[in-house]
């Protein structure tokens, strides 16, 4: 990208394009889409002209704006987008979000991989989801083209590309604290598990959460699962839980066919307890779902919207003024996804010039450096290992009257 020189036709020139970006730019209300229909901008084109600009960089942002995980790619790049305007505001360094569709499917987050990278991509903001992380961190790490994914949380996106980092929980990680919650908080004596064993996501969390249950002497009477093909009916495994007495359910899945298990729960008379992880978090804005379904259901998530710190009180303002809803946590980890990498550059000496390959190597060296420490809506005093996993503690979350509310 070339060097901006402020001659008087460039001046005219920048200004004929913010008119074209006002026209084009606004951010649309995240409701979830149908149909081929994007809501968001694919870019941010929030560039002003200040005297102490020091580089505009590329940033690629991709996750699905469309399809049955919507909810998720939505709220991720309308985070990303509050972030990147808040940061342009201030004059120092500049960014500029091109954010693609991949509709959840790993063969097209590929594809919109190339997209960007085609556009000029500089740093990757992505995937949003795990099984399409999967397949794009692979292209990055061959690329050298550094990511940072809001909340594609699978071990196997990052594992041996030392420049795939995540801003999420480890699927790891949230089977053991969920276990650990569970039973710290004596939420329950019998615990069933329903699971996705077709899903990568589902199976890593289900995997460390039986370990750790069976560490901490948590009774699991029942354990059944489903694939995204039979993700339709979930009687025989409600069921088998109803049986065994379990008075907890754990739900290590997305929110869609979790949806339906509290359909169905409802239908055959059967209250347990439900908890569920961070694929949970979107429900309660998914399209034509009842929410009192999801009434007292609990779940881990980094970001609690009812918190009182300013931080999140002024975040959550301007996405309910933006968007006309409460943010949801898919949408802090791509607020904090920006905001990272922003205190990441902003003392370093980047140009708009500057190869994605060199601030691959400059990303690298920062984020795994003792002295990088961030602080964001996600977490405080967050920190990365050299195998690109956050440390930061979890926090429980219960619906209620169809709100999130923090239980710690």
């Amino acid at each position: 990208m070339k060097r901006r020189f402020y001659s008087t036709f460039a001046v005219a020139l920048v200004l004929c394009l913010a008119l074209l970006a006002g026209c084009a730019g606004q951010p649309a209300k995240p409701t979830e889409p149908s149909g081929s229909e994007a809501p968001v901008p694919s870019e941010s084109e929030s560039v002003k002209p200040d005297d102490g600009v020091k580089a505009t960089i590329k940033l690629g942002g991709i996750g699905p704006l469309t399809g049955g995980a919507a909810v998720y790619g939505i709220a991720a790049a309308n985070g990303a987008k509050i972030a990147v305007d808040e940061i342009n505001a201030l004059g120092g360094i500049q960014f500029e979000l091109n954010f693609q569709d991949d509709e959840h499917d790993a063969e097209k987050s590929v594809n919109a991989y190339n997209v960007l990278k085609d556009w000029g991509m500089q740093i990757l903001v992505g995937t949003v989801t795990t099984t399409p992380g999967i397949a794009v961190s692979a292209e990055a790490f061959e690329d050298r083209i550094f990511a940072l994914t809001p909340s594609a949380s699978s071990p196997a996106v990052v594992e041996g590309k030392d420049n795939v980092f995540q801003m999420c929980f480890t699927d790891p990680n949230q089977g053991i604290a969920s276990a650990q919650y569970i039973q710290d908080k004596n939420l329950a004596t019998k615990v069933a598990i329903i699971y996705n064993n077709a899903d990568a996501y589902s199976t890593g969390i289900y995997e460390k959460f039986v370990s750790e249950a069976k560490a901490k002497n948590l009774e699991v009477v029942s354990t059944t699962t489903f694939t995204d093909d039979t993700a339709n009916d979930f009687s025989v495994q409600l069921t088998e839980a109803q049986k065994a007495g379990a008075d907890l359910i754990f739900l290590p899945i997305y929110y869609q066919p979790a949806s339906l298990i509290l359909a169905q729960a409802k239908a055959m008379n059967y209250e347990p307890t439900f908890f569920g992880v961070d694929g949970m978090d979107g429900i309660l804005t998914m399209e034509n779902f009842d929410t009192a379904l999801a009434e007292g259901v609990m779940l881990l998530t980094p970001f609690v919207a009812d918190a009182t710190d300013e931080k999140t009180v002024s975040f959550v303002k301007k996405y309910d003024e933006l968007y006309g809803e409460v943010p949801n946590q898919f949408a802090a980890d791509g607020y904090d996804v920006v905001y990272a990498l922003y205190e990441a550059l902003k003392d370093s000496d980047v140009t708009a010039d500057t190869s994605a390959s060199e601030l691959c190597d400059l990303l690298i060296g920062t984020f795994t450096s003792d002295s990088f420490v961030f602080n964001g809506l996600t977490g405080e005093n967050m920190t990365w290992s050299k195998s690109g996993e956050v440390a930061k503690a979890p926090k429980g979350m219960v619906i209620e009257n169809g709100v999130y509310v923090g239980m710690d």
